[in-house]
């Protein structure tokens, strides 16, 4: 599998609180933005898997919808992990 056990928990390490907390959603936002990256090289390749294209929108419909979370709850959050992914401010 291409997100194996110690990348997660080393993702969750660099922008969670710690290795074992998941339900960050810094946390998740990151995990979502490498599945993410994973998933747009698959289609760059195999253009016409299409059940891959519409598990690619819903992930980014979910990671959207946890940025405006961030957005709403606490700005200085939202800012640091779209700074930290290197993300664009898709939130006005």
């Amino acid at each position: 599998m291409y997100l194996s056990t110690e990348y997660k928990a080393n993702i969750f390490a660099k922008h969670g609180k710690g290795a074992t907390d998941t339900g960050s959603a810094e946390g998740q936002v990151a995990l979502f933005t490498a599945r993410i990256a994973h998933l747009t090289g698959h289609l760059k390749k195999n253009k016409k898997d299409f059940s891959t294209q519409l598990s690619l929108q819903k992930l980014v419909g979910k990671r959207r919808a946890l940025l405006a979370y961030l957005f709403k709850k606490d700005i200085n959050r939202y800012r640091a992990i779209i700074k930290a992914l290197e993300l664009r401010d898709i939130i006005k």
